[in-house]
This record gives structure tokens, sequence and C-alpha cells, in this order.
């Protein structure tokens, strides 16, 4: 565990739909409440400008590097990653490359976030491609998923690179131990799914992770399993779904509470602030997820983050930095390689 040290995060100021203000303010937050040193990217006499609205103590731990170029959500990631080497979150993982932070947050264009992760900070030797684990919110906060949507194409050994990036953000980030690690397929029997999620039950089976098996999309709530194992495509789905019930079932609701008057009105004045299930399925502050895979802390934000959710992804990327999520990842990868496994 690194200790003794104030934890400097690079955060892209430009990415994200309410950028830069929540941003900036976000940082600001950050700083105040963490005990974190923010390095902000971006243009300077836009950071500046955004700085100037805000009263604080001058000897805050926020500064500003130049970035002059953004990367929008319209462009090709590795195209745009490739022509604008200065975008802001080009030079935030250049930040953490150099060793000048040790963290990246950024709520841009995950693909571009990504790919500027792979480009510039690199891979962590025996992973073939990063995956993104962040947890489902209010229903299920202690249960983990691998990928949330950075592979749609995967290969058998990676989802068990999934399985074991996976194990290690709940022994290290959500505390618990020796987590159970369950695929995600559309059968509990061994013998259920494509060639790719068959071959990899045989990896789990065999990995000595604690592998529960199977577990059908019914279970993904239950807590049967604190690991959930499946490819981005699948896993993205699920999270859309998932984060669009509780305005779905807020609107059921009213819908049928119309049909009686005065519980109506009732609703209309209440509903919101006493029981509000809009936001039950919503992950809140937990949106976005850990990169994991690549040679250094990456905390994606969700584009719509405000600037509360920027400050709690500032503080969980300093608690991934102090646990030291990636040398744990390395150390198991390697016994993994030791022992044939992978």
């Amino acid at each position: 565990m690194v200790r003794n040290k104030k934890v400097r995060v690079a955060l892209d100021a430009m990415g994200g739909d309410f950028a830069p203000e929540e941003i900036v303010k976000g940082a600001i937050l950050a700083a105040q409440e963490n005990d974190v040193e923010v390095i902000l990217t971006g243009p300077g006499d836009i950071l500046e400008r955004e700085l100037a609205k805000y009263k604080f103590s001058p000897n805050l731990p926020i500064r500003c590097v130049e970035a002059n170029e953004v990367i929008k959500e319209n462009e090709s990631p590795a195209l745009a990653v490739r022509r604008k080497p200065n975008s802001s979150i080009a030079v935030a993982a250049k930040l953490v490359k150099s060793g000048e932070a040790d963290a990246l947050v950024g709520a841009g264009y995950t693909g571009a976030v990504a790919v500027s992760a792979v480009q510039y900070i690199g891979m962590v030797e025996g992973i073939e491609r990063p995956a993104i684990a962040g947890t489902l919110g209010s229903f299920a906060p202690n249960i983990v998923i691998m990928d949330l949507g950075v592979n749609v194409d995967c290969k058998p050994h990676h989802l068990l690179t999934f399985a074991i990036a996976g194990r290690i953000f709940a022994e290290k980030l959500l505390n618990i131990p020796n987590p159970k690690v369950g695929l995600l397929n559309v059968g509990a029997e061994e013998g259920k799914g494509n060639e790719v999620v068959r071959e990899a039950y045989t990896l789990l089976k065999n990995s000595g992770l604690n592998f529960i098996g199977n577990i059908e999309g019914g279970d993904i709530l239950s807590g049967r399993a604190n690991v959930i194992v499946c490819d981005g495509f699948v896993g993205n789905v699920l999270l859309k779904f998932y984060e669009s019930i509780g305005d779905h079932a807020l609107e059921y609701v009213k819908r049928k509470f119309k049909k009686y008057p005065p519980l109506g009105a009732i609703a209309n004045l209440s509903f919101n602030r006493l029981f509000p299930v809009s936001k039950i399925s919503h992950q809140g502050e937990e949106e976005g997820g850990i990169l994991w895979g690549v040679n250094g802390i990456v905390r994606i934000a969700h584009g719509s983050s405000k600037a509360s959710h920027i400050a709690h992804a500032v503080a969980n990327a300093k608690k991934a930095f102090q646990v030291d999520i990636v040398g744990c990842l390395k150390s198991e990868l390697a016994r993994f390689k030791k022992e044939s496994k992978l």
C-alpha cells in the first residue's frame, strides 16, 4: 500500500457533458475534501477563467497544465488520439506515464480515454485488452461487473483476465474477502452458452479463483456472485438497461396513480422527495469505473457527471493508487503465468 504521499490526480477538464464548469468545480471539491492534488488539463485561459469563479485558499493543491486540443465524441478515438497529441485527455495520460501524476480521471468519450491510456500509459504485461469494472450502485453495491463496455469481442482467456482483475477490485476496493466469481450465461449448466463462454468456463474452473460457475440474468442482483464476468457487449447492454429501470418504474407508478386523482396529487408532490425510484438503479457517485489492464490508475467517470461525481471519482482514483491495484494485478498475473493457468 502506498502511504505518506499526497496523491496527484490528472483530471481531463474538457471531457464530459458539463465540462469544463462541473469538472473544475469537482476538482475544487476533491482538493478540499480528499487531501489530493488535482492537475487540470485543458486550455489555460479557459481553466483560469473557470477557477476564478470560486473563492478558495491559494494553498489549495490545484494546478493547470496546458492542453490546447479537445477530442469530441463524434471523432474516431484511435484517429483522434493520434491526430491530437495535445488533447486534454492525451496530456493527462502523459502525466501519468511520466510520473508527474499518480492517476487519471476522465469523464469524456470513453473510447478516447481508453485509447489515450493504452497509447500513452501502456498495458500491463499479460493483459491484451483493457476492461472497465464497476458496480451497479444502490441495488448491488457489492457486485463488480467486468467488462462494462470496452471489449465487444473476447476470447476465453480475456474473460479469465477479467475475472482476475475483478477479484482484485472486490478485495481491495470493496473489502470483500475471497470474492465469489460467476460467469454470466444463458443457463447455469456447465455446457451452456456459446463457444467462448464454454471455454472460459473451463479456464475459470481450473483457475483457483473462488469460481461458483455460471449465473443467469436473474442472479445478477442476488449477491450470489461478487464478481460477474462477461464481454463488453453484454456488460454494456446490461448496464444501460439497469440504469433505465428506475425512470421507467417511476413513470409506470405515476400512470397508475393518475387513475386515482387524490393519490395522484400526493404522488406528484412527494414521489421524487420521499421515494426517488428513478435514482435507485442509477449508479450515482459510482458511475463509471476503473479501466483495468492499463499500467496505471485510470478512472473513467460518466459523461453526465456533475461536480460531486467528479470529486468522488478523484477520491476513488486516489484509493486505487493507495492500495496499489496495478501492482496487485501484476503479481496475480505473474502467479497465474507461473502456474500455467494463463
